[in-house]
């Protein structure tokens, strides 16, 4: 399977037409049409439902469309390491990273890097710690901010100082925003929202004690912003982390902070001997080197 047939069948699947695909990569229709059959005949698989108007994938179709994006962003990348100088250094340095406080630290830390490699810049992803990993497995994520609990075996990382507090927010005319603080049996009866990640739902089931078999989950979110649209419409109460809170409008959303208190650390981490281009190399000697002052 080549990265070239590759590029072909996105572009198809992205405009719907094999007459607009061709046109948009330079090549004429029948081309195009006889690399898309032998693409077929290779997979052993029906890739298209060929209509009158327009072409639509099938669900084997929308397995390679997945993966096929995947592999050329890593086509790109790695094309991107390899033409980076030591002399000059250059590249994209990709960032995984949670709705998190610490994510605060990053902007101080990625602007004097700049300054020192200006033609370096930046892709900043942002999910849950097991999504960061997952991209950081497949090499698509170079480095990641994560919340812990997570696995750390596979990476080499530094744990920030400072701690990540879970709050619960709600619209400042819910009940509970009349408390300066929440306990277990405050929730109860009323509809949470939790954090999708098992580990964090560990967390706080521990946190809940007794009254975790009485609490009413109507939502599991991935990160907080999602969770804190339906706080603010008043349909649940969300349990997440700081995060980006410092941020909000409190006229619009406010949180609550746990009590007794709910912390957990981060990690900035990477995978253990993974070859990285220059731009990444550089990038994490000089955050390590920075952190670690912090923490001293």
């Amino acid at each position: 399977m080549e990265i070239r047939v590759l590029r072909y069948f996105l572009a198809v699947a992205r405009e719907e037409s094999i007459t607009r695909a061709a046109e948009v990569l330079h090549i004429t229709q029948p081309t195009l049409s006889r690399q898309l059959s032998q693409l077929e005949e290779q997979t052993g698989v029906k890739l298209f439902i060929r209509g009158t108007r327009k072409i639509k994938l099938t669900n084997e179709g929308n397995l390679l469309r997945r993966r096929a994006e995947e592999i050329l962003e890593l086509v790109d990348k790695t094309e991107r390491e390899l033409t980076e100088q030591e002399e000059q250094v250059e590249g994209v340095v990709a960032i995984g990273c949670g709705d998190l406080r610490a994510v605060q630290r990053l902007p101080e830390l990625i602007r004097s890097f700049h300054e020192k490699y200006p033609l370096v810049t930046f892709d900043l992803y942002t999910a849950t710690a097991d999504l960061v990993t997952e991209r950081m497995d497949r090499g698509l994520t170079d480095i990641g901010l994560l919340l812990e609990p997570v696995d750390l075996e596979k990476y080499d990382f530094i744990r920030l100082a400072g701690l990540e507090r879970c709050v619960v927010t709600m619209h400042p005319d819910a009940p509970l925003a009349k408390k300066e603080y929440i306990t277990p049996e405050d929730l109860v009866g009323v509809p949470l929202i939790m954090p999708r990640r098992a580990s964090i739902q560990s967390e706080i089931a521990n946190w809940f004690g007794e009254y975790y078999d009485k609490i009413q989950v109507l939502f599991t979110s991935n990160l907080p912003s999602s969770s804190a649209v339906m706080s603010n419409q008043q349909l649940a109460y969300s349990i997440n982390t700081c995060g980006s809170v410092d941020f909000w409008d409190q006229t619009k959303l406010t949180y609550r902070p746990l009590k007794p208190e709910l912390t957990a650390t981060c990690a900035l981490a990477w995978k253990r001997q993974q070859p990285f281009g220059i731009a990444t190399e550089k990038f994490i000697q000089y955050a390590r080197k920075a952190l670690q002052m912090d923490k001293d």
